[in-house]
């Protein structure tokens, strides 16, 4: 099947390493966020993670511990802002702009001497059989296990804020953090714990950017996801289900606009390039309007917790 140069196939299986990245990194955001904490800097994390990741894998040739370097990346940066908004009680939402800004910087100083290297492959893992299913096993059995990491965690993390004790502490300190602290629980422990969880996921969301999707190393190369995945959060009103539907069609949006381009559509291709951030602002407009999605925001997000 081809349409007007589109292979729907072929957009169909982009359009899931598309949404990988954005994926796991609105899934650690949301986790965030369900502690009550509201963390910006989720591109800062995203790039720092691209070019940990990127660097470590092509030291190392490993683009496994590529990803675990760009992982532990992510959630030390992420503990910089533990620091300063749980010990320090910064003010959450400049604090989190400042990590984006030091992501970038960072991540700018470390690669300038990577640009143009190739990094090592991650291998696809073809399911046994599935894979020969006309249509869906190109689709759906033919990709590398980061994708697949990816939607077993949008499992995981559905089942353990509703079923486990851990996650329903989790979901108390971000309705009201007095009230868990009254009854013992350690809030700010729970707090560094989630924002440290969110930072990783937002590493490996980079790395997944500079090894796979794009497998080189640029300057801004994670190009604003990390503020799609932001806007994916609201947008999914805090559940990780949604959160998957959020990724995917914003991928979905992303991977349309570049096969349009190369099928030479007769629309300016700035216009292309805006439409995931154009879209991203009218779902945001949308739910602002309706106000569906703020009622299931947690009531302690953005503020501050004195133990005291």
């Amino acid at each position: 099947m081809d349409f007007g140069g589109i292979n729907p196939v072929i957009l169909l299986a982009s359009l899931m390493v598309a949404s990988t990245p954005i994926l796991l990194a609105a899934l650690g955001e949301m986790v965030t966020e369900k502690s009550g904490v509201l963390n910006l800097g989720v591109e800062g994390m995203m790039i720092f993670g691209a070019v940990c990741g990127f660097i470590a894998a092509v030291e190392t040739g490993s683009p496994t511990l590529g990803f675990v370097a760009a992982a532990l990346g992510g959630m030390a940066l992420s503990m910089l802002f533990a620091v300063l908004t749980q010990i320090f009680l910064t003010t959450q939402v400049p604090a989190g702009l400042a990590l984006t800004l030091m992501g970038l910087g960072l991540a700018s100083l470390l690669g300038q001497n990577y640009v143009g290297i190739k990094p090592p492959s991650l291998p696809d893992l073809h399911v046994p059989l599935l894979q020969d299913i006309p249509i869906l096993g190109p689709i759906l059995f033919q990709h590398d296990a980061v994708v697949y990491l990816s939607l077993l965690s949008v499992v995981a993390i559905w089942a353990f804020l509703k079923f486990t004790r851990a996650g329903l502490v989790l979901r108390a300190v971000g309705e009201n953090h007095a009230a868990a602290h009254a009854l013992g629980y350690k809030v700010k422990l729970v707090r560094f714990a989630a924002i440290g969880f969110g930072g990783a996921m937002a590493g490996l969301g980079g790395a997944y950017i500079s090894l796979v999707r794009v497998p080189q190393w640029t300057d801004g190369i994670t190009a604003g996801i990390g503020w799609i995945a932001l806007a994916i959060v609201v947008f999914a009103s805090w559940r990780a289900g949604r959160v998957l539907i959020g990724a995917y069609l914003f991928g979905g949006i992303t991977v349309l606009q570049l096969n349009l381009q190369a099928a030479g559509a007769k629309v300016p291709v700035e216009l292309l390039s805006m439409s995931p951030f154009l879209a991203t602002i009218l779902v945001l407009v949308v739910i602002s309007a309706r106000r569906h999605g703020a009622s299931n925001a947690p009531a302690m997000l953005g503020r501050i917790f004195h133990s005291s």
